[in-house]
């Protein structure tokens, strides 16, 4: 596991598939807005979503500021996920905002 500063060309180029898990709670999401085609599972209910998670693909976790998704990330990689923390959160993010649930 190892952290990454979030890129927007990393997120915008679809091409790339990247998976980014979004573990910030509904409400946040909805506020602020997310990355499109990110996984949003609530950091609560990342243990009883791990079926729908694939241990061959690397994940990108985020939250708003990075502390979360630490935590998250380094749950996954216990679990054997090949995780990354995305550092500075979608606090830092400078993309395409999508506001869609």
């Amino acid at each position: 596991m190892f952290r990454r500063s979030i890129r927007t060309e990393m997120v915008n180029d679809i091409k790339t598939n990247v998976n980014i898990i979004d573990v910030r709670e509904p409400a946040e999401i909805k506020a602020t807005g997310s990355i499109k085609g990110s996984i949003k599972i609530p950091m609560n209910q990342i243990p009883s979503n791990l079926d729908k998670l694939n241990k061959d693909e690397e994940y990108n976790i985020l939250c708003q500021s990075g502390n979360r998704s630490l935590q998250v990330a380094k749950y996954l990689h216990k679990q054997g996920y090949q995780v990354v923390n995305l550092m500075g959160g979608f606090g830092a993010f400078r993309g395409k905002i999508d506001y869609e649930l």
